[in-house]
């Protein structure tokens, strides 16, 4: 083997409350894709700033970090700064912050570019627009005199990856390049990397709690727990065989989108703070397979079998590697009851929740003082969902799409702007006061963001008890209830006096769902609730859900971006695109045989945790943003990124320019409905 180009030997961050990084050792060889994975906290990101200097003035880091032989730890400032963006090249998480927000984005490229380059500012502009091409952004000449916040979430990654390579650098670090995008613009993304890579050559180091984008796009893996390596491996090997509990707990945490894998298997207990991991192994007060000597010494990284590369910190590596368990054998798998078989066909079961036709445009205005209106935006414009008693509904869209609006416009209880809500048998637009606050008890919402959906100051008791106070229900009452509601959500009645800043992300979205449950509902709206959770902690969530469904019989109206996690607690399934319904029907029948290109597009996107599979599967790469809301389009509104539509000839493309599809029937018999004119047509794929 050639080499390493980057040599990382037992790096040690301490930030003054105990070490965030202990004993890392990493090698990086050129052309080579490694993947850092672990939940928050484990020391990812501090890993890979700590490489760059990036790290603030607080952190003492010590080891050795050697670029080419070269150490870079203790480097003067000037020398550093040579490396930076010419060597070694960052993609931040979060390219909002990463922009200067008063520099246009031609403009910081360029300078990124004149700073290792001898060009002046005609050429090193011309590079900024070749580099914005590149990476797929649409019109760049016109592109490089844009503001940070004039492009999308997507594009300013897009950009971001164009500054990274300006300088044609060695390594890239990719630190959560793809969190908080969508599964279409994820894709963009993780295949703009790939292009790069392909340009420049660089080896790339891809930081991500996604197993599924690890699977797909690393070539080595370096699972971190508590600040060190617990198993490193190349990819097959590492998804095929993990020889570290804790390896095999977050495989089995992940809901996969093919529907394998079994029960959701969570891992007990949170990872230890900074310091506070204690004699032994850190992760033995976790693990199902822990013995005394785990508890005494921490077990160093080493071969099972010697030359494999396949490294482990594990007392028990060899016996995982010889007998191969299913995360389930290992891992307790929660018991959760069967879920209630309906005693009449779906057709015949009481309406939960009916919307038709659902509109909502909000006015487009110009102007500081004197606001002027100057048109409109279509935020919804076509919605119709169903939901009948005991079953969960999964909407599904990229940002932007109107799945917050549409939520909103059901929450409110009031006569729509345009199309009709029929909630329980109630017409909202009929409602008064009185009617609307008796109604607002039997449908609740869990918020995205636990933290922000908690009052801080109040006791967690308190907390939940404000439904009932709000529905006038008497103080014994309550205090009989709150020990109930929190034994109901997996959490202890004596925890009612803590405040939510004492609870972990995972228990605070709990109590938001017991917080939800306090008033008996019918109808629990949850909007995107594990989204922003360790996949260890989303496997404990929605475990609860299915859990909690099965035992009261509610009804879920579940929003997310994540359709792995809608494929495994949804059992049906709604489509929106631009504001309309685009497809719906049955969960397995739509994820299985969907029908508008857009549903495949996003189906296609979502990353499998399986190297073998999600290598062998079909992409197909949508073009650009959603079109704006601004516009009322005409014809079918996904034309503009539907490969179906490119490939057609110029009669077929008149109907979907001309005609806006009615959803119709997807296959004789079922409910399952697509609005497309070519519902049948094959999409061209992307290799």
């Amino acid at each position: 083997m050639t080499p390493a180009l980057l040599t990382v030997r037992d790096l040690t961050v301490d930030f003054g409350t105990g070490p965030a990084v202990r004993g890392i050792d990493l090698e990086l060889h050129r052309g080579e894709t490694l993947g850092i994975v672990g939940e928050s906290g484990s020391g990812k990101s501090v890993t890979a700033l700590a490489v760059l200097g990036l790290l603030p003035g607080t952190a003492r880091v010590e080891g050795s970090v050697r670029l080419d032989g070269r150490e870079l730890l203790g480097l003067p400032a000037r020398e550093l700064a040579a490396i930076r963006g010419r060597r070694i090249a960052m993609v931040f998480q979060d390219p909002l912050s990463a922009f200067t927000p008063v520099y246009r984005i031609g403009d910081q490229i360029a300078e990124a570019v004149r700073i290792h380059q001898p060009l002046d500012r005609a050429a090193a502009r011309k590079r900024a627009a070749d580099l914005l091409d590149l990476v797929g952004i649409p019109a760049p000449g016109r592109a490089l005199d844009s503001f940070p916040h004039e492009f999308s979430g997507g594009m300013r990654q897009r950009a971001m990856i164009a500054m990274a390579i300006a300088n044609d650098p060695d390594i890239i670090l990719a630190d959560e390049p793809t969190t908080a995008l969508d599964v279409t613009i994820q894709a963009q993304v993780l295949d703009v990397l790939r292009t790069a890579r392909q340009e420049t050559g660089a080896a790339l180091v891809l930081v991500s709690h996604d197993l599924g984008v690890i699977a797909g796009s690393a070539d080595r893996v370096a699972v971190m727990y508590a600040g060190r390596i617990a198993e490193t491996a190349p990819v097959d090997d590492l998804f095929a065989r993990p020889h570290h509990p804790y390896t095999l707990g977050l495989i089995g945490a992940v809901p996969r989108l093919d529907g394998r894998g079994g029960p959701l298997v969570p891992i007990p207990g949170r990872p230890p703070l900074p310091g506070g991991s204690g004699p032994g192994c850190p992760f033995a007060p976790r693990c199902p397979l822990a013995q005394d000597d785990c508890r005494t010494a921490e077990p160093p990284l080493t071969a099972t079998t010697p030359g494999d590369g396949h490294l482990t910190a594990c007392l028990r590596a060899a016996e995982l590697a010889e007998r191969r368990p299913a995360p389930a054998e290992v891992y307790p798998v929660p018991d959760l009851p069967a879920p209630r078989q309906p005693d009449l066909p779906r057709a015949e079961r009481e309406t939960v929740l009916g919307v038709t036709g659902l509109t909502k445009t909000f006015p487009r205005l110009k102007g500081a003082v004197l606001k002027r209106r100057i048109g409109e935006i279509h935020a919804v414009d076509g919605v119709d969902l169903d939901i009948r008693r005991g079953e969960t509904l999964g909407l599904v869209g990229e940002s932007g799409s109107g799945k917050s609006t549409t939520l909103y416009e059901l929450l409110r209880l009031a006569r729509p702007q345009g199309g009709r809500i029929e909630l329980l048998g109630h017409d909202t637009a009929g409602l008064d006061r009185a009617a609307a606050h008796r109604l607002r008890a039997r449908v609740q919402i869990v918020f995205q963001d636990p933290a922000a959906g908690l009052d801080p100051r109040m006791p967690i008791g308190d907390v939940i008890a404000e439904p009932l106070l709000a529905q006038r229900t008497p103080r014994a009452e309550i205090a009989r209830r709150i020990p109930d509601l929190l034994r109901q959500v997996g959490l202890e009645p004596d925890h009612a006096d803590r405040y939510p800043h004492q609870f972990s992300g995972g228990q605070r979205q709990r109590i938001s769902i017991a917080r939800a449950l306090a008033v008996q509902p019918d109808l629990l709206v949850l909007d995107e609730p594990v989204s922003a959770l360790d996949v260890s902690v989303q496997a404990g969530v929605l475990n609860l859900l299915r859990q909690l469904k099965a035992e009261l019989g509610l009804a879920y109206l579940f929003v997310s971006h994540d359709l792995s996690v809608i494929r495994h607690l949804a059992d049906r399934v709604s489509v929106m695109y631009l504001g309309r319904t685009v497809e719906a029907g049955a969960v397995d029948e739509v994820f299985e045989r969907p029908r508008h290109p857009y549903t495949r597009a996003l189906l296609s996107a979502v990353p499998l945790p399986d190297p073998a599979a999600e290598r062998s599967r079909t992409k197909v790469l949508l073009a650009g943003d959603p079109p704006s809301p601004t516009v009322r389009h005409q014809g079918c509104r996904f034309r503009t990124r539907c490969p179906v539509y490119a490939a057609l000839d110029t009669d077929r493309r008149t109907r979907c320019e001309q005609d806006d599809p009615p959803p119709t029937e997807a296959a004789p018999g079922t409910d399952h409905t697509a609005a497309c004119h070519h519902p049948h047509t094959a999409l061209p794929a992307n290799p």
